[in-house]
């Protein structure tokens, strides 16, 4: 069965986040946008944690369901999730790094939380900032319990991810070392997708995850996993994204693990785990991908300046704005193009582009989509036709056209088709995403005529 998932979000004691993001607020916008499987964000917070305990119960497997859930069948489920930052120097380098970390259980966060503690802050803010090597970090989360999923967050943003031009990394092995057969995945983060990722050699036996990195409701889902999923656990979860479970140096984490692999290699109900299941019963069907152009780093640039470049045209002014002569930050499409070791991607899974669909009214009605007018109409959409990722991907045109605005329609339909115009975000600033030119509504009114 698919699952639909978003597994990095933040919650509101983490910095610029909505108050909205607590448990309850989390259950109600899953639902809308309809996604099966969410993340708790920030459960490194004492206060979080706190609410969690309060809120949610045990669905098994490591999943959590809503106590003040209707009930309903399809109910989302929560998942214990984090991101942590590290800023640290390792060979007179600086090194800076997110990781997403996924747990097994309630019990073992408290237990991870304690260890924590011990090691750096993680009393101010929902995401911590800890100044300890990431593979020590790793390795004391691996020691609480070996069941932890350790994910590099927004793989390429030029700060704080691990290809990023400014993080002091190169490959997984540089920041992991050892640890290195234990990560099972990346994330693309909003300025990469898929095919940018594929033309990296390295990356052949890692699987690509996307989500949303929300800092508020309504950013939910703008990028999402869908695993193919025997039962919603974290140990299918795990071995989803295990792609190499026969890799010749899978056995050199185990001398720093409590429990080795022959003392965990059956889960509660003696089914074989991860590392022994060759089925592949358990996989990602498709990521849900935002348009890369319209991530904040995208391309090269200068924001002070108002400056933006594609990588050639970077080479050509040797990394310098041409205003100001200082350096630019260097984009994700630079990045990728620096570490790639192949001219075309190869194929290592599927993915669907989309946009919010709030952002696709407001195109159709040239609005601000948080106009009240827009906001009126998506949430009319959402009663009539059902939740947004239904809307996006699975509702027939046809259907839509009869909800009685066919400039939406086409709207939803040229999204469909990849049929837009893209200007790429840069050095913060994000992209713009359009697809409507301006006056085209009214002749897709029209149009819609014909189409069907």
């Amino acid at each position: 069965m698919k699952y639909i998932s978003d597994l990095h979000i933040h919650s509101r004691y983490s910095r610029a986040t909505s108050p909205d993001l607590n448990i309850a607020g989390l259950y109600k916008g899953a639902k809308v946008k309809g996604i099966d499987i969410i993340g708790t964000g920030d459960f490194t917070f004492a206060a979080y944690v706190k609410e969690m305990e309060e809120n949610l119960e045990s669905a098994g497997g490591g999943m959590y369901r809503f106590k003040g859930g209707d009930g309903s069948k399809g109910e989302p489920l929560f998942l214990l999730t984090s991101e942590i930052a590290n800023i640290y120097k390792r060979g007179g380098k600086a090194r800076r790094i997110h990781t997403c970390v996924w747990a097994p259980g309630l019990e073992e966060v408290k237990e991870l939380n304690k260890a924590l503690g011990k090691v750096g802050n993680i009393k101010s803010d929902g995401r911590p900032i800890l100044g300890i090597d990431v593979e020590r970090m790793a390795e004391l989360i691996w020691n609480v319990s070996p069941d932890f999923i350790i994910i590099p967050a927004h793989a390429w943003t030029p700060w704080f991810a691990i290809f990023g031009s400014k993080s002091g990394f190169d490959s997984i092995e540089e920041c992991f070392g050892d640890l290195t057969p234990k990560i099972y995945a990346i994330e693309t983060g909003l300025s990469s997708d898929p095919l940018m990722n594929w033309r990296l050699s390295q990356l052949d036996n890692i699987s690509l995850v996307s989500n949303s990195d929300a800092h508020s409701l309504p950013n939910l889902g703008r990028e999402a996993t869908v695993f193919e999923l025997e039962k919603p656990t974290v140990q299918n979860i795990r071995d989803a994204l295990d792609k190499k479970s026969s890799h010749p140096g899978a056995k050199a984490i185990e001398p720093v693990l409590r429990r080795s692999r022959e003392e965990s290699s059956m889960d509660s109900i003696g089914r074989p785990t991860a590392s022994l299941q060759n089925d592949r019963k358990n996989k990602i069907a498709y990521t849900i991908e935002f348009y890369p152009q319209e991530g904040k780093y995208h391309y090269d640039g200068h924001l002070a300046c108002k400056v933006s470049m594609a990588p050639e045209e970077t080479k050509k002014h040797k990394g310098l704005c041409p205003k100001c002569k200082r350096p630019m930050t260097l984009g994700v499409d630079y990045r990728v193009n620096q570490l790639a070791d192949r001219a075309e991607p190869k194929k290592n899974g599927e993915f669907k582009y989309i946009v919010p669909l709030q952002e696709i009214i407001a195109d159709s009605m040239d609005q601000r989509k948080q106009s009240k007018k827009v906001q009126e109409v998506y949430w009319a959409m959402i009663k009539a036709l059902g939740n947004e990722f239904s809307i996006l991907l699975d509702v027939p045109i046809e259907k839509i056209e009869a909800f009685g605005m066919p400039e939406l329609a086409e709207g939803i339909r040229r999204v469909r088709a990849g049929e837009l115009y893209i200007e790429p975000g840069y050095d913060g600033q994000y992209g713009i995403v359009k697809v409507f030119k301006s006056g085209e509504q009214a002749s897709a009114r029209a149009r819609q005529k014909t189409l069907f």
